[in-house]
């Protein structure tokens, strides 16, 4: 396995902050309390995962500046 050369900078790409969100979801929904997640239907929350991975791809297709 061989990484990209600016790996360094992995946690500036979109692709990257947009999957650590991703990553963040199942501990952050574990502790809502249940009147929270009441606002949020269930047959959406596959949808809203899907729709924050598809986010992810997009992200790290688009070009970004080197700010």
């Amino acid at each position: 396995m061989t990484l990209v050369s600016d790996w360094r900078r992995a946690l500036r790409w979109h692709s990257t902050q947009i999957f650590v969100a991703l990553a963040a979801i199942p501990p952050v929904w574990a502790e809502l309390p249940p009147d929270l997640k009441v606002y949020i239907p269930e047959n959406w929350r596959p949808w809203i995962v899907a729709a924050i991975a598809v986010i992810g791809i997009l992200g790290r297709l688009r070009a970004q500046d080197d700010a």
